[in-house]
């Protein structure tokens, strides 16, 4: 009698899958979830693409399918597998990028700016000329000056005694470390302001090429994967 009665509790429960006569549509009063029939592994992460590029040449796991590397931004590239039973696609790899953190589209005190300009960008374009200014900006000379924009003014040391009132340089070239380092590092331009601040200077770079240099990034890596996986011809990168 008692198992009969949780027999019916558990029926009553639901959900049902009803179907009206009247419009010959079915109905249900609960919420139902398909249940796939294919297992998934969680991926793997990685941070390199050589990384990525040894688990293709090296792991038996692949089996002989077709997978993609599909480069989704300038820091994440993942390996997927072609449509399973489900339609559905098992995402096997995921590579992030470690990239230094730069504190752009903001002022940061002089200090720390020059110190992440030396570590945190390529050495070349306009970097060595922004090192210079930045380190020999006097506080309390910063001035803005109208033409057909706004520009700035700032005196900096020009010696040991010497000192000299010179345009702050604008608009900037550089290549900061911001994608993989298996492939170049883009170099786009930003707008670089001072300004004095609590007693001291403080300097901003704010990018000014609307996002094209992310957009260079991923034809590099995918241009380095196509190279690097050019034997593997079950493997279709995509950018």
């Amino acid at each position: 009698m008692i198992k009969a009665a949780i027999d019916r509790i558990l029926e009553l429960g639901g959900p049902h899958i009803i179907h009206n006569s009247n419009n010959d549509h079915l109905y249900t009063d609960g919420n139902l979830f398909r249940m796939d029939s294919c297992l998934r592994a969680e991926p793997i992460e990685i941070h390199s693409l050589s990384g990525l590029v040894d688990y293709i040449s090296k792991t038996e796991d692949l089996g002989g399918k077709n997978y993609m590397a599909i480069v989704k931004s300038p820091t994440l590239v993942e390996l997927v597998s072609e449509l399973d039973d489900d339609q559905e696609r098992e995402t096997l790899i995921e590579v992030t990028a470690q990239v230094p953190e730069f504190r752009f589209e903001r002022f940061i005190p002089n200090e720390e700016f020059i110190i992440g300009l030396q570590s945190k960008f390529l050495d070349e374009h306009d970097r060595g000329l922004l090192l210079k200014f930045a380190g020999g900006v006097k506080t309390g000379t910063v001035a803005e000056y109208g033409d057909t924009g706004v520009g700035q003014k700032a005196t900096i040391r020009a010696g040991v005694s010497a000192l000299k009132e010179v345009e702050v340089p604008n608009p900037c070239r550089l290549a900061p470390y911001r994608t993989f380092t298996e492939v170049s590092q883009p170099a786009s331009s930003f707008i670089f302001r001072v300004m004095d601040q609590n007693g001291g200077v403080a300097c901003g770079l704010f990018e000014a090429d609307g996002g094209a240099w992310k957009h260079e990034a991923m034809r590099n890596i995918a241009a380095y994967l196509e190279e690097e996986l050019k034997s593997f011809e079950h493997i279709l990168v995509i950018s």
